[in-house]
């Protein structure tokens, strides 16, 4: 029995692990190779365990394989080696740049939402538009603390109610995961919050399956209603680029715009701005 145990334990090997994140990537043994300019031979020695990498070999083949950060650490103690990615609070003094960085974004956006993410879709920051609007949606719950983002939008009791194109929002958010998962690959804790929302009831069991839904427009609208209001809004998406720290290269920043007039001037009004009338558009001139 004991015997039967360990063959059924994942292979943590150097080996095991590189050749997984390949096959993610979708490389041949020669592709890699080719791309990361050793020998194909060298690299089946190293994925079969025939070969010891060294440590920048291993960071080599991680650069190139585009493995995120975090795991580029797993690789590394896998091979016998220390740690050389640093997770840092974002309240650390050398994240004072990038505390700055998101702050003027969040200002920016002002008076729509903006929020920030960590990994696993928790709200850690927001704009004072985004506590406005959630505020009005979520009543004393907006004030409980912090958020995640999926369970907010799956939870019946939360903002499921207001938005009434739930259906298509919920499905795309589902997909949404698995695109923007750093490194492309959703972790485990990930995929624990995947089915923990889709355990929610209503929610249809083919999204359990990850397959894309066919693109009918080029930005998913979020369609809220409350008390009479509608405010449609689209978001988009930042990351912050070429990052040298784990909590840095995981934080993602959603901003919401509105998709019409009427959202435009209610976000307005929400955050006590007096309302500021259309722009005139001049008609084009044509050339002489």
């Amino acid at each position: 029995m004991l015997a039967a145990s360990r063959s059924r334990r994942p292979d943590r090997s150097i080996g095991s692990l590189l050749q997984g994140w390949r096959k993610t990537r979708q490389l041949s043994q020669l592709a890699l190779a080719t791309e990361a300019e050793i020998s194909a031979r060298h690299l089946c020695f190293v994925e079969t365990g025939r070969a010891n990498p060294s440590r920048e070999m291993v960071l080599l083949l991680a650069s190139v394989l585009d493995v995120p950060l975090r795991e580029r650490n797993v690789l590394l103690l896998a091979a016998g080696f220390a740690p050389v990615y640093q997770e840092s609070s974002m309240a650390a003094p050398e994240l004072a740049a990038v505390r700055r960085a998101l702050e003027a974004i969040l200002d920016q956006q002002e008076p729509f939402p903006a929020v920030v993410m960590n990994r696993a879709w928790d709200v850690v920051q927001t704009n004072r538009a985004a506590e406005r609007f959630f505020g009005f949606l979520l009543g004393p719950r907006a004030a409980a603390g912090p958020s995640n983002v999926l369970r907010m939008m799956f939870d019946p009791g939360a903002l499921r109610p207001f938005v009434a194109n739930w259906e298509a929002v919920a499905e795309s958010l589902v997909h949404r995961v698995h695109r923007e998962a750093v490194g492309g690959v959703p972790d485990p804790a990930t995929r624990a919050l995947l089915a923990e929302i889709l355990d929610y009831p209503g929610v249809p069991r083919a999204w359990h399956t990850a397959r894309p839904p066919a693109p009918a427009l080029p930005v998913v609208p979020v369609n809220f209603h409350k008390e009479g209001r509608e405010l449609n809004f689209f978001s988009t998406v930042t990351t912050l680029g070429t990052p040298q720290d784990i909590t840095v290269q995981e934080i993602r920043i959603e901003c919401f715009f509105p998709a019409d007039d009427r959202t435009r001037r209610a976000a307005r009004e929400l955050a006590g701005e007096p309302a500021r009338a259309p722009a005139k558009r001049s008609a084009a001139r044509a050339p002489d």
